[in-house]
């Protein structure tokens, strides 16, 4: 026992003490980050080595090109930097500090005085160029010294100034913690490698054991570059640092192709970590070191060797800080994942919340039932009826008093009771008129008040019912707006899945067919939704994917799959793009025939057929009332209305509901339409009919014939009804046939055209549902000797199980779980 509770307590001082040195090293780092920027260390540094900094022999464009960059973004930091720039000038020579002081005095006096201007990150560049420029013409003239030559200098000097403030714009704030970069752009980073191949520049002339000092950290940076970036960043990072050295010492002119091939090498190394990219270096520095002759070999190798060491020592954690800004490293992405995962989840949480409030709007709306008023209601009503009654009659009669005080329970149930025969007759009953002639002086002036005002009363109580059932529609449709609403954050949050034990078994059974992935994601597994995309590589592509590829799948998840998508490269061996998916497990081929009136070309009626996703296909005919031009639009604003509201996953009750109230509100004019709507699910062939005024559907199965029919108005005559969903399980090789009352009710001397219509389906030995729509439509039109006396339409739609054209390969015994 005691040897456990030493254990835990050993555990728990373990833990502790981690969390001290986690809380130790966020405070050092903390105080580090204060010292460095926020009190200026960094930029004292970088102003004091730039100060030193100089290239061909007596040019140095750098000082006065950060003094500048300091004024525009760092102003409070520009004197200390000053300082430092001059004390870097004055550790180099007397001259040459005398120079960078009055550039600097003439740059602020030009920056002081027309610093109110508009467009400085322009007039600032302009400002070193002129200030730089002209402390030289007055060093040169005071020595005579002004030839053509010192032209040409100081002329490069004062360009290079104004290109390095705009460098030193781009890379000053990446060192600077006021800003995040979620990424840096290849410009930003030839920037950042120029800033610091411009402060090596300024330990030229610095040893340790003969190993010159810019050397060393301009190969540490390679190898850092290199490691993080690859070999592009790397050979980049190589060849402007040691241009810039280059500039700074001609001597070094083999470092540049040095520092260039070490990149390049130790960025192809890179999978091996940071021995592989040391090794890079090394064998860069002895090959390009031969170069330059065996004097330079061994301080070359020293200088490498101490860049590795202080490569090695550095903490692994400084690197992934460092990718996270670079594109193309395995950090970075894992950054951008981050970023999108967090955004989606706000956008989610934003949408749940919007859910949320339709949700609430909705039961707000949401009231009893009309039927389901309770006793206390109708009392009140009743009292408010006969306060109205009594104060027109009663509150003048001298009888009052005795009826309403003395026998108010005789009166009250009396003028009750007439109340209600009035309503139901029109005339209260004689029994209890008589009884109220007895008990009233004025019985005759009571009743025909009471009729009066029971038309009042009707008049209230509908319209009290009219708007019950718009509040019942309105939070019917934003029920429907919240769930639509609530799937949708379901679905941004939905990340891609780990499916492993499948994708080692796809990635293994498509590499034995001699097919290389180069990526394969698993986004979904569920059944009749699967959602799998790769890249592969293909010499000559014909048509793997959906010969090979696709069967292989379907063999181990167990589910037919096809080809959704496909990207072939032109090229030999290029890079081609597949997207798997579920097959459906039935589907739909269309017969469609129709005739406007009169052999006209304006039909008023529409029909539309809409592929609907989760794996729904719906079938639509609308008829407008009448024939012509404006019937043919209430049809096709219905049908438009149906597939916009359908499309957005809102059921379709609602869906139709909401079209009935569109069009009966929006317009004064009459605007009447019928719909006839089959909603079929391609996973199961079960079919949903909601018929609103529309005739009725048939099913040919075989031999049989199964009539399909349901009883509502057409759509717009009445602001509130209930829409009868009728359910029928298809099977394959059925026929579902559609169509307008022009059909249905076409054919002349035909006694019942229900019999008529099951015989001549029946008869039809054909089974292609175009045949079908137009056989149908010429023996209608036959009936009639020719005439067209309506619009008609006819819609034919035939359910088959889906047999893809590839059947699944087996590759392995036991199918993916």
């Amino acid at each position: 026992m005691m040897s456990s509770i030493t254990k835990v307590d050993t555990r728990g001082l373990s833990l502790e003490k981690n969390r001290q040195a986690e809380k130790l090293r966020n405070n050092i780092s903390a105080k580090l980050r204060i010292i460095f920027f926020e009190k200026g260390l960094l930029f004292f540094l970088v102003g004091f080595l730039l100060g030193r900094a100089i290239i061909l022999s007596e040019v140095s464009p750098f000082s006065v090109a950060f003094i500048a960059t300091i004024w525009f973004m760092h102003k409070e930091k520009t004197f200390n930097t000053m300082l430092a720039i001059l004390l870097g000038a004055l550790s180099y020579s007397l001259t040459h500090s005398i120079f960078i002081f009055i550039a600097m005095i003439v740059f602020i006096f030009m920056a002081a005085l027309f610093k109110n201007k508009s467009n400085q990150q322009i007039l600032i560049p302009l400002f070193v160029f002129l200030s730089t420029s002209l402390s030289r013409i007055f060093l040169y003239s005071l020595n005579n010294q002004l030839t053509s030559y010192e032209w040409m200098l100081l002329a490069v000097e004062g360009v290079l100034g104004a290109v390095l403030v705009l460098i030193f714009m781009q890379s000053i704030p990446l060192i600077s913690p006021k800003r995040y970069k979620p990424t840096l752009k290849n410009e930003e980073i030839v920037c950042l490698i120029i800033l610091i191949a411009s402060i090596l520049t300024g330990a030229i002339g610095w040893q340790f054991y003969g190993a010159q000092i810019e050397q060393v950290f301009s190969r540490y940076f390679v190898l850092i570059f290199a490691l993080i970036g690859g070999a592009s960043i790397g050979s980049t990072v190589g060849v402007v640092a040691g241009l810039i050295l280059t500039l700074a010492n001609v001597a070094n002119l083999y470092q540049m192709s040095l520092l260039a091939f070490s990149g390049l090498l130790g960025g192809l190394l890179k999978e091996g970590k940071k021995i592989g990219v040391s090794i890079g270096l090394l064998v860069g520095t002895c090959l390009i070191g031969i170069y330059g002759g065996s004097a330079n070999l061994l301080p070359s190798i020293l200088e490498s060797s101490i860049a590795i060491l202080l490569f090695l020592v550095t903490p692994a954690a400084w690197f992934r800080q460092i990718s996270r800004y670079i594109p193309g490293t395995e950090e970075y992405k894992n950054e951008q994942e981050r970023y999108l995962q967090k955004v989606r989840n706000v956008t989610a949480k934003r949408v749940e919340q919007f859910s949320g409030v339709f949700s609430a709007l909705a039961k707000s709306f949401d009231t009893v039932d009309t039927s389901s008023i309770d006793e206390n209601e109708k009392r009140k009503e009743t009292d408010y009826f006969l306060s109205q009654v009594t104060e027109r009659t009663c509150q003048t009669c001298f009888m009052k008093d005795r009826c309403w005080q003395k026998e108010f329970d005789t009166t009250y149930s009396l003028m009750e009771e007439m109340k209600g025969d009035i309503e139901r007759e029109a005339q209260p009953n004689r029994v209890v008129m008589r009884e109220f002639e007895n008990h009233c002086v004025k019985s005759k002036k009571v009743v025909g008040v009471m009729k009066e005002e029971i038309t009042l009363f009707e008049a209230n109580r509908k319209l009290k019912q009219q708007v019950l059932e718009s509040k019942r529609l309105v939070a019917d449709q934003l029920q429907g707006v919240s769930e639509v609403m609530g799937d949708f954050a379901k679905e941004i949050v939905k990340e891609r899945q780990n499916h492993d034990h499948q994708e080692d078994q796809i990635i293994h059974a498509l590499k034995h067919m001699g097919i290389e992935l180069e990526k394969l994601d698993i986004y979904s597994l569920e059944k009749g939704n699967v959602d799998i995309e790769l890249t592969a590589s293909f010499y000559n592509y014909h048509g793997e994917g959906a010969k090979l590829i696709a069967p292989v799948i379907s063999d181990i998840l167990n589910e037919m799959v096809i080809v959704k998508q496909e990207e072939v490269s032109p090229f030999p061996n290029g890079t081609s793009y597949l997207a798997f998916g579920s097959a459906k497990e039935f589907v739909v081929s269309i017969g469609a025939a129709n005739a406007a009136k009169g052999g006209g070309i304006v039909s008023g009626d529409s029909y539309t057929t809409i592929e609907l996703g989760a794996g729904k296909y719906a079938m639509a005919i609308s008829d407008g009332m009448g024939n012509g031009k404006r019937a043919r639009e209430e049809s096709v604003e219905t049908l438009r209305l149906l597939q916009q509201i359908l499309q957005t996953g809102i059921p379709e009750k609602v869906a139709i509901k909401s079209i009935n109230s569109i069009l009966a509100l929006r317009t004064t004019d009459e605007m009447f339409a019928t719909l006839d709507l089959a909603m079929i699910d391609l996973h199961n062939a079960f079919v949903q009919f909601l018929k609103i005024g529309s005739t009725p559907s048939f099913i040919k199965r075989g031999d049989s014939i199964i009539k399909v029919e349901a009883s509502n108005l057409p759509i717009g005559i009445i602001k509130e009804f209930d829409v009868d969903i009728v359910s029928e399980q298809m099977m394959s090789e059925d026929l579902l046939i559609m169509m307008s009352d022009g059909i249905f009710d076409g054919p002349m001397h035909i006694e019942n055209t229900d019999i008529w219509m099951k015989r001549k389906l029946k008869e039809m030995t054909t089974s292609d549902p175009q045949e079908i729509a137009d056989l149908l439509l010429e023996e209608v039109i036959r009936t009639k000797s020719g005439q067209i006396d309506d619009d008609m339409t006819v819609l034919v739609a035939k359910i088959n199980k889906n047999k893809p054209k590839w059947s699944a390969v087996p590759v392995y015994g036991q199918k993916a779980l």
